[in-house]
């Protein structure tokens, strides 16, 4: 299916684009940062001005034109500095989770190649002068917080400097070749590599997808178009920036649309920086919404009876036009919405820093149907959308005023669709990325006559696309019977008693499941049993909190056709740990290495 022409955006790079934004609004806010509890604003022209200054900084220590520049940090304006400072000297951005233990960082460092890298502190240092050994192209660690980095270890301080340093170096570079960055702009094209993303490697070691500056410029007008962005939107960044779905909103569109990002104090501090920036525009991962929809099931176990029986009538009485938009309401559900806002939903909108929002998303994996219908009760436009690294991000999303819970809408401007003959969605258009770095098999096998084999099996209803599983993780049980298993655990996770249900099927006689219980929510509600408990092992195996999950996998059972019921489940006694390999930096579930860890528990369960 072809879709319609794309609005016409400026055949300009990222970077051009930058330079652009500062000549027509020089003076509005580009970026507010909140540092020590204050919000602190930085207008398009100083945006431009610092990036030209961290360009000149880095090719003065020694970066060569299309050199990589690794990135290693927080959401932070001296990320975004960083990143299109090497855009404006012809350089590549790689970005590495944080939270990456030292040997992840290590691997993807030295197979990107990176020339400098950007670290936020010491911590993040430590891992790079680690790996230093297994980096042979590296000249400079650029470190945001220098506090603490006295004692760097004997060798390395010539290769350790501040960023303050940098800018400074910068600005005597540029003095010296003033002519450098109108330069490289000038000859700077479309087919240019911007990005190179990293996927989270949940099956295997993490690719280089490489993101030209043409991949971006086409992916923008679907995102604007499909969630009605403008000038005005304003954003709260802080999933990380080395994910795609974090780049889109915070450098992507906001740089073509001049629109504001804000870059909160830390991500721990999300929730009250959501509070106080009431952004227009919200994403969320499921984790997120998941643990939103948990919060507000704690505040309302702890309120009183009189006020919990409101929500609850509340609830009841606006879920029936939960996929209706405003406008689309009859008088009847409006006046029913403006009462049950007046009395509830606008102060927990209010608590969770959404009442201003215009649109939110969720992405980036499978999300419980459950969980959208809540935040769209309570009058939070939450639409499902969805992409890959490979696509540039996002390339399906629900319209505002036609969403159909469960699917993630229609294909965006731009992008071209068909089934293939295992159900597979296919995808072609100018935001399919330029392949993955020093791989050209991989590239191969995934980008087929043109064609971006996703790699999730779809069903088309009515025009929108419904996510059915990943081709690879589909299961066939004993008896022949196909599953899917996140349909299983999407239903299992709506409840705010469980965090990660992992099922077990393949070639098994029955469903079954390693679940792990959230251990906020399920300690809340110990406390309100009275039940004691120490640690998350210690709650995990009361047995009241087994009867607890039990009754919760009952009721998600109930919802599900017999066969792809769980039949049994396994406790788990800790929180699966990014560090021992059991997920990814995305939270995504690493399915081998879990089944490996708890061989001799599901092997338990079918005995």
């Amino acid at each position: 299916m072809k879709p319609a022409g794309s609005p016409t955006l400026p055949a300009l790079t990222l970077a051009q684009m930058l330079r652009e934004q500062a000549r027509l609004r020089p003076h509005a806010i580009a970026i507010r940062q909140k540092d020590f509890g204050i919000w602190n604003p930085v207008d398009w022209q100083t945006w431009w001005r610092r990036a030209r200054h961290v360009g000149h900084g880095l090719r003065a220590l020694g970066l060569p034109a299309g050199g990589h520049v690794g990135v290693l940090s927080e959401n932070r304006v001296e990320w975004v500095l960083a990143q299109l400072g090497s855009s404006l000297v012809g350089a590549i951005t790689v970005g590495v989770y944080p939270t990456s233990p030292a040997p992840e960082v290590a691997y993807v460092l030295a197979h990107a190649d990176v020339d400098v890298v950007v670290c936020e502190d010491q911590e993040q240092t430590d891992k790079v002068i680690a790996a230093r050994a297994q980096l042979p192209r590296l000249r400079a660690i650029v470190v945001m917080e220098k506090k603490g980095l006295r004692n760097t270890s004997p060798g390395h301080s010539d290769l350790v400097k501040s960023f303050e340093e940098l800018e400074q170096l910068g600005a005597q570079h540029e003095a010296a070749q003033p002519a450098l960055v109108d330069a490289v702009l000038a000859a700077q094209t479309l087919d240019d590599i911007a990005l190179m993303i990293y996927t989270s490697g949940s099956t295997g070691k993490p690719k280089g997808a490489m993101i030209s500056y043409g991949n971006i410029r086409a992916v923008v007008p679907g995102i604007v178009d499909r969630l009605r962005l403008g000038s005005d939107t304003t954003h709260l960044s802080y999933l990380p920036l080395c994910h795609v779905a974090e780049q889109m909103l915070t450098t992507f569109v906001p740089i073509y649309l001049g629109s504001q990002v804000n870059f909160g104090e830390s991500i721990r501090t999300v929730q009250e920086d959501l509070r106080e920036v009431a952004p227009t525009m919200f994403l969320g991962v499921p984790r997120i919404w998941e643990k939103l929809h948990a919060s507000i099931h704690i505040k309302m176990q702890e309120t009183g009876r009189l006020r919990r029986a409101l929500f609850e009538r509340a609830m009841a009485a606006c879920e029936p036009f939960a996929e209706k938009a405003p406008q689309q309401r009859t008088l009847a559900e409006k006046l029913r919405f403006a009462i049950a806002s007046l009395a509830i939903f606008r102060a927990l909108q209010n608590f969770v820093g959404l009442r201003r929002a215009r649109v939110a998303l969720t992405g980036a994996a499978p999300i419980p149907p459950a969980v959208v219908r809540f935040f769209r009760t309570l009058g939070v436009p939450l639409v499902e959308v969805y992409g890959l690294t490979e696509s540039t991000g996002m390339i399906t999303g629900q319209r505002l005023d036609r969403v159909r819970i469960g699917t993630v809408g229609e294909p965006t401007l731009g992008v071209e669709h068909r089934i293939g003959a295992d159900g597979e969605l296919l995808v072609r258009g100018g935001m399919v990325f330029a392949g993955y770095y020093k791989s050209p098999e991989a590239t191969a096998a995934t980008i087929r006559d043109g064609w971006l084999h996703t790699g999730d099996v779809v069903r088309e209803e009515d025009g929108q696309l419904r996510i059915v599983d990943r081709l690879k993780d589909i299961m066939i049980t004993a008896g022949g019977k196909n599953l899917t298993p996140s349909e299983i655990e999407n239903t299992m996770k709506a409840s705010p008693f469980i965090r990660e249900c992992i099922v077990i099927a393949e070639g098994r006689r029955f469903v079954s499941a390693l679940v792990q219980i959230d251990f906020e929510t399920v300690g809340k509600w110990a406390e309100s049993q009275r039940i004691a408990f120490t640690h998350f092992r210690s709650l995990a195996e009361h047995p009241k909190v087994r009867e607890l999950i039990e009754s919760e996998i009952e009721r998600g059972n109930a919802q599900l056709a017999q066969v792809s019921q769980v039949r049994r489940f396994h406790l788990l006694t800790k929180e699966l740990d990014h560090d021992e390999g059991e997920v990814t930096a995305t939270m995504k579930v690493r399915r081998a290495s879990i089944y490996q860890a708890y061989a001799a528990e599901i092997e338990a369960l079918y005995r």
